[in-house]
């Protein structure tokens, strides 16, 4: 792939090329309309309404902003505003030129982004409906599938398809194979067609084979789809007359070994291959009621944290792959953070603050699926507690320091109710319950100390943290644990780290990012897909794939 610039996640409306934004009382309709010379990258065309990064980019924007700005908005349509085509999924000539990092970080934020619609409906009452009006291929219908429901025109020609295995000869990468399966329960003998047809399904067939919901006849395709979308805004409660909140832009400062934001501020060491992300308490007088929260609007403390937390991983993931480590940090007052989650639970159920929760939700669900190794350093001035403490225990290991002639000054962490719930991971499991395996004895033992500030012994007999050097150790064994990670395969730790951190029940999350991982990594990576006469390589060159027809 050529050489692209640093890939900033951070846009607006008014600088979208691809996506156009209508609202229409409980209803939003993105319409897709991609410009083909707009890719995020040069050697490529965007035709057919075929993306990019750059396309889900937007896409990302835009849905937090109808869920932030657009508070009446209930019900979300996507649809396409070209002729006969709905979209034709990831850009092909995209993913040939492109590195195989490039590919997997672009299907894990496509990923993502999907799986934060499905998030959405469930949590939040924000439903979404595919109104897919021409032709919808590969991840086109994955971006369909990922909708509440799917309504296809019914005009002889439009498909839905998802013709990877037998046209590209890779998989289907974002969630396509899985939420044929889990969500649509097609019949697998059904999807086994499916999947290795290039044509596509249509029509009456589709609807009766579960790939859609319903079709309709081109003349009453536009009354169907407002029809079916106001049904579907009257199971939501967001509110009809509430006050959107403008996500005005990110106050950062982008530096060639730093990203500092006002919350969040990332230090990167290239020579140890490490970077320290210190997230900082809220400071100030702090908004308790709804009021100060609605008048503090994108500023306040823990919607801008989630935002600037979001854009932190995302930048630092896909623009620094050879920093293997981020070492997360916090600092300020740990009695700050406990009031701002007080705060938080006591108006969880107003629409700002349940968006708000889940952006944090997210956010934080996006560092356990980052390829990197995690390690919380709790020191002197941190201020890991209630939804703070969440970043310790998303990492793999955690070290508080201990002051055995210093009590005072040693770091303690704080324990919330928030940190029994209200950020689960993909696999619907707190941390603490990942942590400890759903085992009640240790998690009553944790719960029994809610509340309560622990020093490292005592974390450390929770079972809450990895280790708890004092100050004779603690430099030396937190260097000695840095150099040695780093030192190590990161193939072999990506794989064993994703394995280790979704250690509990398995749900369609969990398959959709496990089958990326393990099944499309390897694929995307095979002779058969990127060699010389890889079906990648060759596609749309009108030469014939030539396979190593060995199965592996």
């Amino acid at each position: 792939m050529s050489p692209v610039p640093r890939v900033d996640y951070q846009t607006d409306p008014s600088r979208y090329k691809h996506w156009k934004l209508k609202f229409e009382g409980p209803v939003a309709t993105l319409g897709a309309d991609f410009d083909e010379n707009g890719g995020i990258a040069p050697g490529y065309k965007l035709k057919l309404n075929s993306y990019d990064l750059g396309v889900d980019i937007e896409l990302n924007d835009a849905i937090n902003r109808i869920r932030f700005e657009h508070p009446e908005v209930r019900t979300v349509v996507i649809t396409s505003l070209k002729d006969k085509v709905f979209c034709s999924g990831a850009n092909i000539f995209m993913l040939g030129v492109s590195s195989h990092a490039w590919k997997v970080n672009f299907c894990k934020f496509t990923n993502e982004t999907r799986n934060g619609f499905e998030d959405s409906s469930a949590n939040s009452g924000l439903k979404f409906l595919a109104a897919v009006n021409g032709s919808c291929a590969g991840g086109g219908y994955e971006l369909a599938l990922a909708c509440d429901e799917i309504i296809l025109v019914d005009d002889r020609s439009s498909s839905v398809s998802l013709p990877e295995v037998p046209l590209l000869g890779v998989l289907p990468g974002t969630g396509g194979l899985t939420r044929v399966t889990d969500k649509r329960h097609v019949r697998h003998d059904l999807a086994d067609i499916f999947c290795t047809t290039t044509e596509g399904v249509r029509g009456q067939k589709a609807k009766d084979w579960r790939l859609v919901d319903d079709i309709a006849k081109p003349g009453q395709f536009a009354a169907k789809v407002q029809e079916r979308a106001l049904q579907l805004a009257r199971f939501s409660d967001r509110p009809a007359d509430a006050k959107g909140v403008a996500l005005t832009p990110l106050q950062r400062m982008i530096e060639a070994d730093a990203l500092r934001y006002q919350h969040v501020t990332v230090q990167i060491d290239r020579s140890k291959r490490a970077a320290t992300f210190t997230v900082k308490a809220p400071a100030g007088t702090q908004p308790a009621d709804l009021a100060g929260i609605e008048a503090a609007g994108a500023a306040w403390y823990p919607l801008q944290l989630a935002r600037e937390l979001e854009d932190a991983i995302l930048s630092m993931r896909t623009n620094e792959l050879d920093i293997g480590i981020w070492l997360i940090k916090t600092e300020g007052d740990a009695a700050a953070v406990l009031a701002m989650d007080a705060t938080l639970q006591a108006h969880r159920e107003h629409w700002l603050v349940r968006e708000t929760i889940g952006l944090l939700r997210r956010s934080f669900s996006r560092l356990d699926v980052s390829s990197r190794s995690l390690f919380a350093l709790i020191e002197p001035g941190s201020c890991f507690a209630g939804t703070l403490l969440e970043l310790a225990l998303a990492c793999d290991r955690s070290y508080q320091l201990v002051l055995p002639d210093e009590p005072e000054r040693a770091p303690q962490i704080t324990v919330g109710d928030l940190n029994f719930g209200s950020y689960p991971m993909v696999t619907g499991q707190s941390r603490l319950q990942r942590r400890f395996y759903d085992e009640q004895p240790a998690l009553e033992a944790v719960r029994a100390k809610a509340g309560q500030a622990l020093d490292g012994d005592a974390a450390l007999a929770l079972g809450l943290v990895t280790s708890a050097p004092d100050d004779i150790d603690w430099a030396d064994e937190t260097r000695i644990a840095i150099e040695e990670r780093v030192a190590m395969s990161p193939d072999a730790l990506t794989g064993m780290e994703a394995n280790l951190r979704f250690n509990g029940p398995e749900n369609m999350f969990t398959r959709v990012f496990g089958r990326l991982t393990a099944w499309q990594n390897w694929i995307f990576q095979r002779p058969n897909a990127v060699g010389e006469k890889g079906a990648l390589k060759v596609y749309g060159k009108g030469d014939k794939a030539a396979f190593d027809w060995n199965r592996v």
